[in-house]
């Protein structure tokens, strides 16, 4: 790999296929949940009101840095901000996650569906402004669902395990499928758009359900649309990873979607998953979230292994193989972070 430019931070250096100064770590889902300073913070606030509250949606994301160090920050939010700004009637219900009022799954409720105005997340553009100036050297990751995921919770309802109407919807319909998939497609490039506009230096397209169909019908019906999204945003020039769970099958074709980094989650080692990405991009992973509630000598063992396995990629930013469980405990977190700046110092 070339060396990192000159004053480039480490995430950016391995983000974009250079060496930096040591592996960058961040950890998804660090911006609340497993936080004491978090539950504090958010007593008494909803979820979507607390994303729409810049003030508060800037403290949260700035206490995993504050306590952690790590190399990158991430955006306080949810991937269902957009919906919920443009007019979609939804809500995130405590213990069950995204419910969606009025389910999708007609001609007529595809073409109800509202475009989504810059203006209407403007509160996240002001959230960006302020976290940018608080952070410093530090950069700031936008995110975004990915269609098919958002496109199941419309569909669904809410949170689904074996996505029943999402795939009969899809396969009973192509073509009112993939009018949705390119209305939600257009949606979340312009909420990508507002957030590197305000300063995020780089995004994630996180599709946490697509791991759920298989490698022809992810080419046929989810591909061209998360390639579209990337590529609305390619001209702002920030890295963009792309993201999703239980998705080692699908390696290969997500790389296709146009991203520089290509998240892995936890059930492929990261060795197998640069030969499975097939071209020279990044890799963000993998240490399993429940690794960390293992003995230290353990997660220890388990997080060098994945720096190890790491250096097969062109690029490798360390994380977690999903996003932080509620009640990791945070002083594992922090000694990861250290462990991994140790051992990765140039």
């Amino acid at each position: 790999m070339p060396p990192a430019l000159p004053g480039e931070d480490p995430f950016s250096a391995a983000a974009n296929g250079r060496r930096g100064a040591r592996t960058p770590v961040w950890f998804m889902r660090q911006a609340g949940r497993s936080l004491p300073e978090y539950k504090q913070a958010r007593a008494g606030t909803a979820m979507l009101e607390a994303c729409r509250t810049p003030e508060l949606v800037t403290e949260i994301t700035l206490q995993p840095v504050r306590r952690y160090g790590v190399d990158a920050a991430v955006l306080y939010s949810d991937i269902v901000v957009p919906l919920a700004a443009a007019g979609v009637d939804v809500d995130i219900v405590p213990g069950t996650g995204p419910v969606v009022g009025s389910p999708v799954r007609t001609a007529a409720d595809v073409e109800a569906l509202p475009v989504l105005d810059p203006e209407q997340v403007g509160f996240v553009a002001e959230a960006v402004r302020l976290l940018v100036r608080e952070l410093g050297d530090v950069p700031l990751l936008g995110f975004a669902g990915a269609p098919f995921t958002l496109a199941s919770y419309l569909v669904e309802g809410g949170p689904s395990r074996h996505h029943e109407r999402t795939k009969a919807l899809m396969y009973g319909d192509p073509g009112l499928w993939h009018a949705l998939m390119t209305r939600i497609a257009d949606l979340t490039t312009t909420f990508l758009r507002v957030q590197v506009q305000a300063g995020a230096r780089a995004v994630q397209l996180f599709d946490s359900w697509v791991g759920a169909l298989p490698l022809a019908d992810y080419r046929r019906y989810v591909l061209p649309h998360s390639t579209a999204v990337l590529a609305g945003v390619a001209d702002l020039g920030v890295p963009r990873i792309h993201f999703g769970t239980g998705t080692g099958e699908l390696l290969g074709a997500m790389a296709e979607a146009g991203p520089e980094v290509v998240g892995v989650d936890f059930r492929v080692p990261l060795d197998v998953a640069a030969q499975r990405v097939g071209r020279p991009l990044a890799l963000q992973g993998n240490l399993d979230p429940a690794m960390v509630f293992a003995p230290w000598d353990v997660v220890r063992e388990r997080t060098l292994e994945v720096l190890d396995r790491g250096r097969a990629a062109h690029g490798h930013v360390m994380n977690l193989g999903h996003g932080v469980l509620p009640s990791t405990d945070p002083d594992v977190l922090a000694r990861v972070v250290d462990l991994v700046h140790e051992r990765t110092a140039q």
